[in-house]
């Protein structure tokens, strides 16, 4: 499976594993004022409270729709405040995990990655409104998965962390769901 940062943040935005995942999160849940949840419509959680330092700041993340299924068009729209230019050399370190097993743990160069979003580097500081469309395979193996996306600056400094934890319910047979 290649990997995007296009994926990834595909799979924090929307039920969806590096190139996608499905929602555990009840839908009538309220975050409580200090949550880690992304503001916006996905399942995408900082991964701490305390981000005065991180050079991204994610103010905005969803996905349509919401939840996403295997085999179906996504779209991810991010509103972002860049506090200083990212540019080449930047990085993104992720971990995809299928319940407790890894699946993928690697480090990607955000440069190479952001052009699938019609973005290229460097990425000036201030606020940026960003959209794309991927899509999903169509199998996904059914379960629980855990992404995780740590970005840094060429000069480690960071950039922002988000995680997610979704489930991709077993397929429907005969039209019911089991």
């Amino acid at each position: 499976m290649q990997f995007s940062a296009i994926a990834c943040l595909s799979a924090l935005a929307a039920p969806g594993l590096s190139a996608s995942i499905g929602i555990s999160e009840p839908h009538n849940s309220v975050p409580a004022t200090n949550s880690l949840k992304v503001p916006g419509e996905s399942p995408a959680e900082f991964c701490n409270a305390d981000r005065d330092r991180d050079l991204v700041q994610v103010q905005l993340l969803s996905t349509a729709p919401n939840p996403v299924k295997p085999g179906k068009r996504v779209s991810v729209k991010a509103t972002l405040d860049i506090k200083q230019a990212v540019k080449r050399g930047a990085y993104v370190k992720v971990v995809v995990k299928y319940g407790l097993i890894q699946l993928l743990a690697t480090t990607a160069d955000l440069c190479e990655q952001i052009v699938n979003a019609d973005m290229k580097c460097p990425v000036e500081a201030g606020k940026h409104e960003i959209s794309f469309q991927t899509d999903l395979p169509a199998a996904i193996p059914p379960g629980t998965y855990n992404v995780l996306a740590d970005a840094y600056s060429d000069d480690d400094e960071h950039l922002t962390c988000m995680k997610a934890t979704v489930n991709f319910p077993r397929p429907a047979a005969f039209g019911l769901e089991l």
